[in-house]
């Protein structure tokens, strides 16, 4: 036998023990060496990322006694710059007097509605004059509404030093009487009309139809002259206003009218007047008690039912509208306080108070705990929604005796009961169903509706709007007409979210010129320009879908105050009511921060620009954060030029972020510093120009620019 065959070696060189420990022991040694030196370098990086911060500390530190070294100081110059606000106050009760003054030399037999003898005269003199003429009284109309209006602007641009509140309950009452006295004349024309419905008689169809309009109101009277079931249907061509009766009307000695104002008497007098934000001026004593950020729990106000009363018992009136009037009272009357004094020079500069609308809404939970205890569906949140386009008083009416011509004579029964309403359904008959009324309305080209409007009726007795009672209702956007059918005749207005516009997208304060300013703000169906000068403003353009629409309004100079009442007339709402938090997601911002940044806004405002900023979001409830820049030509501003500011209301500064940057910091821009004021953070990095502008602006237009923001609400609502 050959030799055996020696095994093949597996390839692996077998390590002995003691290598294996030596190992071991190199890979313990390794691993602890790894150790130290990331111990070492945590050490070293704990130790620097310590000393960096014990540094930015120092250095905040330093930045903070800087501040407060020079807080007083600035203070006081922010003082004097905010004494524009105070003759701006000065300059309206100047100006209001001196036209009360005019108005009395004048002599133009119109009276002041402010003294109760001349306005109380007024009214009595018209109540007995017995001409009905439809055309006198709609011109008569149109005196009547410019009484109101004047009341109603005093009511919202008199701060409540220099107006009583025995003047406030009289201007309230003044107003209540006016709008029923109106209607009442309204009455009486209409039924003055249906007297001599003969002589207007359609030849077609033998009934009367009448069309008679001017900018104010709209009559559209039908008189079923002939009671025939084929004529049960109507269209008013003029308008496009149109109707179908049911069969058991068709045959009745019955009337239709349809009464179309174009203003809002009928809902409550606080409704008409709210979400105007009040310029509120103290004098040095008050402002001992208006400095910190801590505002005072304001009284709980009740929010009782105001009442108008409507056709045809006008001998209710005098006890519902001092009830109207004593609930608006209560309503308008809610300015928020604040709590304890914070230094002395500080105090100085809060010229002005926080008006109720930017009130924290934590504060305003007790005042709307009645309004929160509405669980009927049908009943309408005049919170939330708002008529639009005036209001529809459709009426059944019973048709007068007719003239009747015998021989050379006119001959008339005379009934003294007025206008009577027809009844339907019929009183005798309440649980048996009856067929119901169809109407078409042609909605006004004057009126945006960005959404479709809510369909709600005049509940007489509750004094409030429902919406039961409406249904089929078909809106086609294109031809701007409604239809819908009612099971009674009722007074109807159409309703759209007061919010719809909120919360905006984006908006942009820029100067143009000498006390000229362009403020637009973005919403999500309409982008608004409104531009400033000097002691007024005028709506530039609204744009929706990139046309520009309300051709009608824009263009005409105005104060703040009218020209939040024809916008929101028109549709188009961007000013935040006192209760618009609970509709609209939004940041709520500490009040007097928001209060404050407006203020030195406007100030500035001359010449620096100032735009949204989506960090505004990420900063909380107690911090600003908007967009600056210089702008002292009238070319566009270029992103590079913007800058980030924050403030709270006592501090200032620059970030060091951009609108591009990824997160969110507050961490200074290098090599700026804390201040007071925002006026003294900007003017570090200001020319001398841009100061100089500042100082030289006009405090009217200062006070223009500040009422808008606290109208738009724009860091908040944006």
């Amino acid at each position: 036998m050959g030799p055996k065959k020696k095994k093949k070696s597996s390839g692996k060189k077998k390590v002995s023990k003691a290598e294996q420990l030596r190992l071991q022991k190199e890979e313990e040694e390794r691993r602890l060496k790894e150790e130290e030196e990331a111990q070492l370098q945590a050490q070293q990086e704990e130790a620097a990322r310590l000393e960096k911060e014990r540094i930015e500390q120092e250095q905040m530190e330093n930045l903070e006694a800087k501040d407060q070294e020079r807080r007083e100081s600035e203070l006081a110059e922010l003082h004097s710059l905010e004494q524009k606000f105070l003759s701006a106050q000065q300059w309206k009760t100047d100006y209001r007097a001196n036209a009360k003054w005019e108005h009395y030399l004048s002599c133009d037999g119109s009276p002041d509605p402010t003294v109760l003898q001349e306005i109380n005269t007024f009214m009595s003199l018209w109540r007995e004059d017995r001409n009905e003429d439809v055309q006198l009284v709609m011109e008569k109309g149109e005196q009547v509404l410019n009484l109101i209006e004047k009341l109603q602007f005093l009511l919202l641009d008199t701060s409540p030093n220099e107006i009583t509140e025995k003047e406030t309950v009289q201007y309230q009452e003044s107003i209540l009487e006016l709008q029923n006295l109106l209607h009442q004349k309204y009455n009486e024309a209409t039924e003055h009309l249906l007297k001599t419905a003969n002589t207007y008689e359609d030849s077609e169809t033998g009934n009367m139809q009448a069309v008679i309009k001017d900018k104010n109101v709209t009559f559209c009277i039908w008189a079923n002259l002939k009671k025939k079931v084929r004529f049960k249907n109507h269209v008013f061509c003029d308008v496009e206003h149109g109707f179908d009766l049911p069969k058991s009307l068709a045959v009745s000695n019955v009337a239709v009218r349809i009464l179309h104002t174009q203003y809002d008497h009928v809902s409550p007098l606080w409704l008409q007047c709210q979400s105007v934000p009040k310029l509120e001026v103290l004098d040095s004593e008050e402002l001992t008690q208006h400095s910190k950020d801590n505002v005072e729990e304001p009284e709980e106000e009740e929010k009782t039912d105001r009442e108008e009363p409507r056709m045809p018992a006008e001998e209710e009136m005098c006890s519902d509208e001092r009830k109207s009037a004593s609930s608006f009272k209560e309503n308008s009357s809610s300015i928020a306080g604040i709590n304890e004094a914070e230094e002395k020079t500080e105090k100085k500069s809060e010229i002005l108070d926080v008006p109720s609308q930017v009130q924290d809404p934590r504060m305003q939970e007790k005042t709307n705990e009645k309004q929160k205890a509405i669980t009927d569906d049908s009943i309408v949140d005049l919170q939330q929604f708002v008529p639009v386009g005036g209001v529809y008083h459709i009426d059944a009416l019973q048709l007068p005796p007719q003239v009747k011509q015998i021989k050379d004579w006119n001959m008339v029964e005379l009934l003294d009961v007025g206008l009577e309403a027809y009844p339907y359904p019929p009183e005798e008959a309440e649980e048996a169903t009856h067929p119901p009324i169809h109407i078409t309305l042609r909605l006004s080209d004057h009126v945006m509706y960005f959404e479709d409007p809510v369909i709600a009726r005049w509940d007489p007795a509750g004094q409030r709007w429902r919406t039961d009672g409406i249904s089929n209702v078909t809106y086609k956007k294109q031809e701007k007409s409604i239809t819908f059918e009612m099971d009674a005749f009722y007074t109807i207005a159409l309703l759209q979210d007061a919010h719809c516009n909120m919360p905006y997208r984006a908006w942009e304060l820029r100067p143009t010129g000498v006390d000229e300013a362009l403020l637009r703000v973005t919403t999500v169906f309409a982008t608004v320009q409104i531009q400033i000068k000097g002691n007024q403003c005028m709506l530039s353009s609204v744009a929706v879908e990139e046309k520009h629409v309300l051709s009608h309004v824009t263009g005409k100079w105005t104060s703040p105050l009218d020209l939040r009442a024809v916008l929101k007339k028109a549709g188009v709402n961007i000013f935040p009511g006192q209760y618009s938090y609970e509709y609209v997601s939004v940041n709520k911002k500490a009040p007097l921060a928001e209060v404050r940044a407006y203020q030195q806004m406007a100030l500035v405002a001359s010449a620096f620009a100032f735009a949204w900023s989506k960090w505004n979001l990420e900063a909380g409830q107690e911090k600003v954060v908007f967009k600056v820049s210089e702008h002292l030509k009238a070319d566009s501003i270029e992103d590079k030029d913007w800058s980030l500011y924050m403030f709270n209301g006592q501090k200032a500064q620059k970030l060091k972020i951009t609108e591009t940057s990824e997160t969110f910091s507050e961490e200074l821009e290098e090599g700026t510093e804390f201040h007071s004021t925002l006026y003294h953070m900007l003017k570090d990095f200001a020319s001398k120009e841009a100061i100089d502008k500042v100082e030289a602006a006009s405090f009217l237009f200062i006070d223009v620019v500040y009422q808008l923001l606290l109208a738009t609400r724009v860091l908040t609502y944006s």
